[in-house]
């Protein structure tokens, strides 16, 4: 079973940049493809980005195209989240996912305790 945990998150201002960081205990890491998610108050969570097993593969969310960069280093068992130009409605509290099938997916079997981010106007 691995186990997620994501850093880097805090408050920014509009314009902004920050990256979120995820550690996993597996040491076969490159068997999981790799998601980002967030939540924001009173809303659903929402899908951010994923990366496929081998980081050749990449998805986002229209909102964050061009601004966010999901990236992984299967070396150091982590993956991140390159979080560039931050509007107000990137706020919410991100959580990393990791699952063995394939990438983009909906459903993931294992996820961190998530990281809040804040960006102010």
């Amino acid at each position: 079973q691995v186990q997620l945990v994501e850093s880097g998150g805090g408050l920014v201002q509009a314009g902004g940049s920050l990256r979120l960081s995820c550690a996993a205990s597996e040491r076969t890491f490159n068997i999981y493809a790799m998601g980002w998610f967030r939540q924001a108050p009173g809303k659903e969570r929402e899908f951010v980005a994923a990366i496929s097993r081998n980081g050749g593969n990449t998805y986002y969310v229209d909102s964050v195209k061009g601004r966010f960069t999901i990236s992984r280093d299967n070396d150091k068992n982590t993956v991140h989240l390159q979080m560039n130009d931050l509007k107000p409605e990137d706020t919410a509290v991100y959580y990393c996912a990791a699952d063995k099938g394939p990438a983009p997916r909906k459903e993931y079997e294992y996820w961190g305790q998530g990281t809040q981010v804040t960006v102010s106007s």
